[in-house]
C-alpha cells in the first residue's frame, strides 16, 4: 500500500493537479501523507516524528525574518535605490540580478522576487523599456544566488539539516558555480535580447496602485540587525534552527508590527507541504522499496554516487515533481559521509529551477506580479532564456565537480 501512495502522490505532484478536482501540489501531498496513517502504513506517532522538526523551525524562523523586512518596505526601498540606472538598461540588467542574487543567498529567494517584481514591473513600464528581459532576469538571478546558501531555498535548507552540512563549508563549495552562471546567465539574456531591451508599448499610468509597504527606516533596521545577528551564529556551533527561532522570536516583542501581521506572510502552504512529504516518504522507507530501486538503477548503470549523473537526475526530478519533493527523495540515497554529494544535489535542483516557468515558485511569482501590471511573459519567452541558462548552469556544476 505504501508504494502505491507513493506513486500516486508523486504522479499527482508531477501532474500538478488531481483531474476532476481543485487540489493543488500542497493537497496532494497532504492527501498521501493522510492516506499512509489511514491505511495504516504508519502510526500518527511514527508520522509526527518523521517531520524534522528542526528544518521545518529554521525554515518557519527565516520566514519570520523576512517578513519583518517586507512589512518594513527594506524589499521595495532597496530595489527603489538602483532605478536611476534605467537609463543604462544594461547596466541596470547587471545590478539588478546581482541585487536579486545577493539578497536570495541571505534571505528567501521567493520573497525577493515577491517583493522586487512590483517596483521593477513599474519603473521599467514608466521609462519605455521592454520588462520581460528584466524580470526573467530577477527570476533567473534570485534562483541562481540562493543556491550559494544553506539558507538560500527550501531544499537547500532541507539538505543542510539532513546531511548536517556547516555552513561555511557549503558557502565555500556552492558560491564560485553560483557566481559563475549568474555571469554566465546575464550574458545570456543580453545576448537573446540585445535588439529589444526597449519597447514600442505606450507608457501606461498606474498611479494610485498601492504597491507595498511604506518605508520604515527602525522595521527594517531592527530586520537587518536580525540578519546581521543570525548569519555569523550560523558559523558557529550553535544549532541553526535555535539561532534562528531565537532571533525570530525577538522580531515579534515588537510595539508596532502586529504578530497577526508577521504570521501572516508565513508561508504555509510550504510548510504544510514539506510536512506532509516527511511523512509520505517515510512510509515508503518502511519496507525495502527505495534499496530495490538503487540497486535496479545501478545495474542499469545509474549510480546516484556518480556527481555528473546525480546531476543530471536531479535536474530531470525537480522538473517533473518540483525541487522540494525531488530533493526529499534523493537525499534517502546520499551518504552523510560524502558532503560534496549534498552540495551538488543543493546546486543541482536549484539551477535546475530556471529550466522552464514552472520549476520554480520563484518564476510563478514573478510571472504573476506582472501580469498585475499587463506584462505577459510566456511559456515560450521564459524558455527561450530559461534552457540556455540551465545548460550552463548544470554545465558549469559538472566541470566544478570534476575540478
Amino acid at each position: 500500500m505504501s508504494v502505491i501512495l507513493f506513486i500516486i502522490t508523486y504522479a499527482g505532484i508531477a501532474l500538478g493537479k488531481i483531474p476532476g478536482f481543485v487540489v493543488d501540489r500542497v493537497g496532494i501531498a497532504l492527501l498521501g501523507a493522510i492516506g499512509m496513517v489511514a491505511f495504516g502504513v504508519v502510526t500518527t506517532e511514527e508520522a509526527v516524528r518523521s517531520i524534522d522538526l528542526p528544518t521545518i523551525l529554521l525554515l518557519y524562523s527565516l520566514m519570520i525574518v523576512s517578513a519583518q523586512l517586507r512589512l518594513g518596505g527594506f524589499y521595495t526601498w532597496f530595489a527603489s535605490k538602483i532605478l536611476s540606472l534605467l537609463d543604462r538598461p544594461k547596466l541596470f540588467l547587471l545590478v539588478s540580478m546581482l541585487t536579486s542574487a545577493f539578497l536570495s543567498a541571505i534571505l528567501a529567494n521567493d520573497i525577493v522576487c515577491f517583493a522586487f517584481t512590483p517596483v521593477l514591473a513599474l519603473a521599467l513600464i514608466q521609462t519605455g523599456l521592454n520588462p520581460v528581459p528584466f524580470l526573467i532576469g530577477l527570476a533567473v538571478s534570485s534562483n541562481i544566488g540562493s543556491a550559494a546558501t544553506i539558507i538560500g531555498n527550501p531544499q537547500n535548507m532541507l539538505i543542510g539539516q539532513v546531511g548536517q552540512l556547516e555552513f561555511n563549508k557549503f558557502l565555500l563549495w556552492c558560491s564560485p558555480p553560483s557566481v559563475i552562471a549568474l555571469v554566465g546567465s546575464y550574458l545570456i539574456i543580453v545576448c537573446i535580447y540585445r535588439n529589444s531591451l526597449y519597447t514600442d508599448t505606450p507608457k501606461r499610468d498606474f498611479e494610485g496602485k498601492k504597491l507595498w509597504p511604506p518605508f520604515d527606516g527602525w522595521q527594517t533596521a531592527k530586520g537587518i540587525m536580525a540578519v546581521c545577528i543570525l548569519v555569523p551564529l550560523f558559523f558557529s556551533s550553535i544549532p541553526r534552527e535555535v539561532s534562528a527561532i531565537v532571533i525570530s522570536g525577538v522580531l515579534l516583542c515588537s510595539r508596532k508590527l502586529k504578530t497577526r501581521d508577521i504570521l501572516g506572510l508565513v508561508d504555509w502552504h510550504l510548510i504544510t507541504l514539506f510536512c506532509a512529504l516527511f511523512v509520505v516518504i517515510h512510509g515508503l522507507s518502511h519496507g525495502d522499496y527505495l534499496n530495490i530501486v538503487v540497486r535496479k538503477l545501478t545495474q542499469a548503470g545509474v549510480d546516484l554516487h556518480n556527481l555528473p549523473m546525480l546531476t543530471g537526475i536531479s535536474a530531470v526530478l525537480s522538473n517533473l515533481f518540483s525541487n522540494v519533493p525531488a530533493t526529499m527523495l534523493l537525499v534517502r540515497f546520499l551518504d552523510p559521509q560524502t558532503p560534496v554529494a549534498w552540495y551538488t544535489l543543493a546546486a543541482a535542483t536549484t539551477f535546475a529551477g530556471n529550466l522552464f516557468l514552472l520549476g520554480s515558485i520563484a518564476n510563478l511569482i514573478v510571472i504573476e506580479q506582472a501580469l498585475s501590471f499587463g506584462v505577459i511573459i510566456t511559456f515560450r519567452q521564459h524558455a527561450v532564456v530559461g534552457i540556455p541558462v540551465t545548460l550552463m548552469s548544470l554545465a558549469i556544476l559538472v566541470l566544478w565537480i570534476l575540478i
